[in-house]
């Protein structure tokens, strides 16, 4: 058995995250005690008793994510290592990839995550922007469309490819507005604005960017033990350097999931993807990307317990 390990991006987060395990497994609770001392505040309450609101702050969210994937890889990570191929995230889920990979240590990967969303929240903060979902088959490329509407109004990119027929797109107000309507008179059966407080994975990300990357120059890094996709490349990587370059390119660069759930099945034919983190958002990406692929929840101790029988 092969498996693909994945981690889940921003907007999985819900209350009671990681709760039943932490309860369970003395080596999930482990990592979220680790969590909170790494971030010199009690992150895991608010993951267990926090409200949504509290969770669906940017400079929560993330490193609420990272802990929550790894309290359940930790879990199982005796049983399932041997058949680990390879990993890849999500957006912020790539940092929990490369943590459960070796390339950081989980607690510099806490504290990065935690510098990230709250460089995230303040470039949002000085510069509005949006994001919306743009939904079904277009007949024109969702590329030529937002070109158009840059030159029209206001800067917008493609920020998520997320799925066959689900794209997102990230920028200006104005931009983001105007490419609702240009793919809708393309052929979207829907076009949403997205509750997010900032421009996502577009350019307005610039001074996010920067003050990540400073970030990553400092924190200490190890080729990871498997290889890791990269969101704005769709391509697996192996080595530290590559790693910190494209973690920081990764804040202004698109997500190409799509590409990157497509590579790894070709790479690695009859794969298991293993999706670790609360919900089940990646389970529908993965099989609108890859029809037929079998993926694996491990989120709650059911989840778990499933895994752990199916893999002696």
């Amino acid at each position: 058995m092969d498996i693909a390990l994945v981690f889940p991006g921003q907007g999985s987060q819900k209350p009671g995250m990681a709760q039943d395990l932490a309860a369970r497994y003395p080596a999930a609770a482990a990592v979220m005690a680790a969590a909170d001392a790494a971030l010199g505040f009690p992150l895991s309450e608010t993951c267990y008793t926090g409200s949504a609101d509290a969770l669906t702050a940017t400079e929560v969210a993330q490193p609420a994510l990272l802990a929550h994937g790894i309290a359940a890889w930790t879990v199982l990570a005796d049983r399932l290592r041997p058949h680990v191929r390879c990993a890849a995230g999500h957006s912020l889920g790539e940092f929990t990839a490369h943590v459960a990979a070796g390339t950081l240590a989980f607690d510099d990967a806490m504290r990065l995550v935690r510098t990230r969303g709250e460089a995230m929240r303040d470039a949002a903060a000085a510069r509005a922007g949006a994001m919306a979902a743009i939904l079904g088959d277009l007949r024109r490329p969702i590329d030529a469309i937002c070109d158009d509407a840059t030159r029209d109004t206001g800067l917008v990119v493609a920020a998520n490819y997320n799925s066959p027929g689900q794209v997102v797109v990230s920028g200006e107000v104005a931009g983001v507005e105007r490419v609702m309507v240009l793919a809708k008179e393309a052929g979207a059966k829907r076009a949403m604005p997205l509750k997010v407080s900032g421009a996502f994975h577009s350019p307005l990300m610039a001074p996010a960017r920067d003050a990540l990357e400073g970030a990553l120059v400092a924190a200490p890094m190890r080729d990871p033990a498997f290889p890791v996709y990269a969101n704005v490349t769709a391509a697996p990587v192996i080595d530290a350097a590559t790693t910190r370059t494209l973690l920081g390119e990764q804040l202004t660069g698109a997500v190409r999931w799509t590409e990157t759930v497509r590579r790894i099945a070709a790479d690695h034919p009859g794969i298991v993807f293993v999706e670790c983190g609360p919900g089940h958002v990646l389970y529908g990406l993965i099989h609108k990307a890859v029809p037929g692929a079998e993926v694996w929840h491990a989120g709650t101790v059911a989840d778990l317990e499933t895994i752990l029988g199916k893999v002696a």
